[in-house]
Parts: structure tokens; sequence; C-alpha cells
């Protein structure tokens, strides 16, 4: 089974997608999405934030809150604000952010191959989100939520995205955000092919964010398997809905954290002991970590940079990721968070809010200190994907995000 295939997607009318497009369902809470989609009657919040169409105080896992996002599904269809292209094909999908931009397709990636770890993961991922992903695509019959994907660099790939769009595109649409989404339909039958057998000759595709998405499809497709007894491998529910990038063109943006208190400490005992794994040295302006290892501490209105002791730095895949340095030789042993993912005393703060962020923070009493890191890199990610291994919580935070609403993956 190839570890991508074509598919007819269900994307917006020409000239609709700027009515259509909205953030990823998972990075906004109910009230955001209600004050986003207002006045916004064909936003696919609708669809994938449906209980901002239902009264107030809605469990956004109630039950009426998948049938109204199927109803509003079929409200799009019906209007013609949505339409499914006829015949298969991929989608070169363009982010552009400020000087940024990154060229990648979308595809059905194979739920077969995700299951063997062909697809890659470095996640854990929630019974109680997987539980909610799976309700609402077997509510919808379509996944609308693509997966992101890494894959190796290839230079023929970007050669072949780069002539399927040349052209105009076929959806163009600015978000809130201000990164632009441009969606070009790839048609023609030798490009399809060349496609697939590049991306068929790689080792391995790597999830980068998405990964309650791809799990939550795994589900499915075992559960309809197992109900179809003329179950043949080709059916949609065999593949997943993915977006496929070079590695060389993400950016991951800095995962920063911020505690609200010294663990019984004074600033100066704080400092003595963080001295004990790093070298300390006071500076004048807000510390962006130039490379692995170094890191920055904002305390008492004044900055710090922070640089680990080479020795403590082990080889391993996950203890020697940056997040892993700062939580086993300082978070952890110093401050007493022993549980990053679950400690209330912790928080974390994307890069792209900036380190005025963390400053703000601490300023304003909430909280008193903050770590600012140095990014990890996707040959770290790879890495630990390799290895069959994990990140910590909060180790990546991937810029830009796709939209949902550009492409979806229907299942009958």
């Amino acid at each position: 089974m190839s570890l991508i295939r074509p598919f007819p997607a269900l994307r917006p009318a020409p000239g609709r997608a700027q009515e259509v497009i909205a953030p990823p369902y998972d990075v906004l809470d109910t009230e955001e999405a209600r004050a986003l989609a207002a006045h916004r009657p064909w936003s696919f919040l609708h669809i994938s934030k449906a209980e901002i169409d239902l009264p107030p105080g809605t469990d956004p896992y109630a039950p009426e809150v998948y049938a109204k996002a199927a109803e509003n599904l079929r409200a799009m269809l019906a209007a013609g604000v949505l339409v499914r292209d006829a015949e298969p094909a991929y989608y070169v999908y363009r982010l552009i952010m400020g000087e940024h931009v990154q060229t990648g397709v979308v595809v059905a990636a194979s739920v077969a191959e995700y299951d063997v770890n062909r697809i890659r993961k470095h996640e854990y991922t929630r019974p109680d989100k997987e539980d909610d992903r799976v309700r609402q695509i077997d509510a919808l019959n379509a996944q609308t939520g693509p997966v992101l994907l890494a894959c190796p660099d290839s230079t023929e790939v970007e050669a072949l995205l780069a002539a399927a769009s040349a052209g105009e595109p076929d959806a163009d649409a600015v978000a809130e955000s201000g990164v632009r989404h441009t969606l070009w339909v790839m048609r023609d039958a030798e490009q399809i092919a060349r496609l697939t057998a590049l991306i068929e000759a790689m080792p391995a595709l790597y999830i980068a964010d998405g990964h309650h998405r791809s799990a939550s499809a795994s589900r499915i497709c075992a559960a309809r398997r197992a109900a179809n007894p003329a179950h043949t491998g080709e059916e949609p529910y065999n593949y997943f809905l993915a977006v496929v990038f070079p590695a060389r063109q993400m950016r991951i943006f800095d995962y920063n954290r911020v505690v609200t208190d010294l663990n019984g400490l004074s600033a100066a005992a704080f400092l003595e002991r963080v001295a004990k794994s790093f070298a300390i040295e006071a500076v004048d302006a807000a510390v962006r970590p130039a490379h692995p290892g170094e890191f920055g501490l904002y305390l008492g209105g004044r900055w710090y940079c922070l640089t680990i002791q080479p020795e403590r730095i082990p080889d391993d895949p996950v203890g020697r990721l940056d997040v892993s340095l700062l939580q086993d030789n300082l978070i952890g042993p110093v401050l007493g968070i022993t549980d990053p993912r679950r400690d209330k005393r912790i928080d974390f703060v994307g890069g792209i809010r900036g380190l005025a962020e963390l400053e703000r923070r601490v300023d304003s009493g909430e909280m008193a200190a903050a770590f600012s890191l140095h990014p990890t890199r996707m040959s770290d990610l790879f890495a630990v994907a390799d290895a069959n291994r994990v990140m910590p919580p909060k180790s990546t935070w991937f810029e830009p995000k796709l939209a949902d609403g550009m492409a979806s993956h229907m299942l009958g």
C-alpha cells in the first residue's frame, strides 16, 4: 500500500475560500470561535466547533454538537459553498507568513503505514481527545482537520510542486492571522504518478502536528474494517487527510516556560542552585537563545543567559533536547516540578507571542520566572520519531498553521 494517494477533496467553491477557512479546531476555545464566526455564516468553525451554534454552556463533547456539525456540513453542501471534486487529485498548498513561504501537498495518507510506524509519531495522545475526533469523523463521515506531515528533503518533490503551482490558484484566502493560504489542484496524471512514486521511495513520513487526528483515523479504520465483510483496503477510511511539506521548509518556533514560584527559594538561592548545572551570565537585553544548550532566564526584572554544562548533555535523542535539558537539570530538581504535563505551577508560551510576553507575565506578578528556549530542530524531531520515542510535552510549536476548510476527505 502506497504511503499516499490522490483523493477527491471537498473544498470551497470557486471564490468562496475567504468565507470558509478557519483556524484549526484545537487552537481556539469555544468563546474565541464564537466571536470569530460571528457574522460569518459559512465559516468552517460552524463544522469544527459546532457548539457555537448551540446555547452557551453546551458541553463541546455532547452528542448534539456532533449532530449540529453534520447538519452544518450538509447546509454548506446544499448552498454550494463547498463542492466535492469529481476525480481524485493532489492539492498543492502554499502558506505565506511574512517573508516565510512553504509549499506542500494535500494527500490521503495510509492508515496501514501509520499503524506500522512508517508514518512516525513523537507524542503521546489522550483518549478523551481521540474520542472527540472519532465522534466528529463518524458524524460527518469525513476528516476535516488535516494532519501536518514532514517528509525528508527532496529537490525533485519541491520542483514538481513548484511546476504544479505555476498558474493561478484554485483557492486563495488570507486568514485573520495574516497568513495567506493558496491551493492548486494537481490533476495531471503524470505529475500525480511521479509525486506518488517520490513519496513512496522515502523511508518514512513524520507527524509534525495532528497526533490525535491520525490516531482517531486509525481507530475509525479499524472499526469500519471490522464491520465490513467486503473490506478491500481501497475504501476511503483506509486513509487520512494530511498535508506533506519538505522538512527544510517547515518552521518550528520556541516553546517557552513560565513558573509561578521558586519552590520556596530566594532569588539568590535559586541562582546558586542553577549554577550547579549551568553557566550564568547577567545580560542587558532579552535572551533569544542562539543555539541548542543556551537558555534565557527572566527573574526579578532582569535577564540571564544560561548555558548547560556540556557533560550534562546525554547521548540520547530525547535527553539531549533543550526541553529535556531544562526539565531534567532545573525545572525538576530545583523547582520541584516533576510532571510538567499536569503540574499547575508551570505554563507554556508559544514563541509566536514573543519574549515580551514572558516579561509581561513575570512583571505582572502572575509568574515568578520565565525561561526562553532555542526551538527544537526538525532533525531532532526525526531522531526521536526514528527511535520510536516520545518528546516531552510542549516541545514544538509549528507556524504557520494549516487552515481548516481548505480541503476535507470524505469517507463515503
